[in-house]
């Protein structure tokens, strides 16, 4: 935070300083786990080995079937739409009624050519949906070999 003077009496500078501590990027949440609807969305870890591509997604409270996951050429989809309703009624009379709805849809554009489709896994697991995506035989980096000079 930068230190402002402000001339005049302490009255008149309340209403500059309260906009000062309201437009810190405190409140802008662009940069973090948030979407454009103002809902979260689930952190990803990407990690590429030689052989495949391990995706780790944090989603806990989460079941197996809550997720969707599709891929179309070379872009992996991984969704999830919930709801979830509770009733407390009282004589046939809402006394209160809850009820959510919660959705969120991550994509990510594999390298062409190079994913396994065929042998893609998942498992949920902890919190964590845990997707093999494992390299086409083809696309595996060849270990180094001496060539002989003829």
């Amino acid at each position: 935070m930068s230190i402002v003077k402000r001339n005049g009496n302490l009255l008149n500078a309340f209403p500059a300083l309260f906009d000062d501590v309201l437009n810190r990027d405190l409140f802008d949440w662009r940069n973090t786990k948030f979407s454009d609807t103002g809902t979260t969305v689930p952190s990803v870890n990407i990690k590429e080995t030689k052989d495949d591509f391990e995706v780790q997604l944090a989603a806990p409270g989460m079941k197996k079937d809550d997720f969707k996951i599709h891929l179309d050429g070379n872009t992996l989809t991984i969704s999830s739409v919930t709801s979830n309703e509770r009733n407390d009624e009282k004589d046939g009379n809402y006394s209160r009624r809850e009820f959510s709805y919660q959705s969120f849809q991550r994509s990510f554009t594999l390298p062409k050519d190079v994913v396994d489709s065929d042998k893609i896994k998942a498992k949920y697991e902890d919190g964590v949906l845990h997707l093999n995506v494992p390299r086409r035989e083809e696309a595996k980096q060849k270990p180094p070999r001496l060539i002989q000079v003829s």
